[in-house]
């Protein structure tokens, strides 16, 4: 009875620790919307602070992927970090509540849109892997994350960049990219690294994070590709009264 006793209050502790081995992950990608450094139409100055975390449109405003992700019931933030490397303002990791999901995102200087670029690119080729200890157990971010994603301006309308874009190893990595026209500029890159678009767009869009959580919501029930499309353009309707047409006009999955 005691090793029958001794068996049970053990096994869940073993299995905690191979299932936080075994996570999903996600690496957000943020550049701060910068009325100053970006080719953007300017917005309100508070919300175009490249360098203000903290009511930056695409990360401390309502729909900005740091405020929306701390208000959702299913993500659970774990950590904050100030300044972890060089050009990134705020990294911030989350676990899914329901699943053993962890998200990073990370909210890069706006003036920085170029290296952030090149950053997530180079992640989607399996380089620059990022390893997080947490509970003991060490996450696998970066290059070594199951999906990437960039939110932001589309900086490749007005500049190229360069980078190890060539894939490191044969991993699968999904890729999504809330920004203006992504899959034109985006698709000669993001062919060299091989990466899987689960979700771009074909024109102007606000990359805010309702589109992002509803993908991500899809991707971690491991639905289909289409399925994951179908949820992110539902969500980009519902917040945007575009139409449901047109929404799915404007996000698309694959090459």
């Amino acid at each position: 009875m005691r090793k029958l006793l001794f068996i049970l209050l053990v096994i869940p502790f073993l299995s905690m620790g191979q299932s936080e081995n075994n996570a999903k992950t996600i690496h957000v990608f943020v550049a701060l919307c910068d009325n100053v450094n970006q080719g953007i139409v300017p917005v309100p100055k508070k919300l175009g602070n490249g360098q203000d975390v903290n009511s930056n449109l695409y990360w401390g405003a309502m729909y900005g992927v740091k405020a929306y992700f701390k208000r959702s019931k299913d993500w659970v933030l774990l950590s904050t970090t100030l300044n972890p490397k060089e050009n990134i303002l705020e990294r911030l990791l989350f676990k899914h509540k329901m699943s053993n999901t962890y998200l990073l995102a990370d909210a890069y200087n706006g003036k920085y849109i170029r290296q952030t670029t090149i950053d997530f690119l180079e992640a989607n080729a399996g380089n620059n892997g990022i390893k997080i200890e947490y509970n003991s157990n060490e996450l696998c971010f970066g290059g070594d994350a199951n999906l990437l994603s960039y939110v932001g301006h589309d900086g490749l309308m007005e500049f190229e960049v360069e980078g190890r874009f060539t894939p490191s190893n044969t991993s699968k990595r999904d890729a999504i990219i809330l920004a203006c026209i992504s899959k034109n500029y985006f698709k000669s890159y993001l062919e060299k690294t091989q990466s899987n678009p689960l979700v771009w767009t074909t024109g102007l869009m606000a990359p805010e994070a309702y589109t992002l959580k509803s993908a991500i919501d899809g991707w971690i029930l491991n639905e289909t590709d289409l399925q994951i499309r179908e949820r992110a353009a539902q969500a980009y309707h519902k917040y945007q009264k575009c139409g449901i047409r047109g929404a799915r006009n404007l996000l698309v999955t694959g090459y």
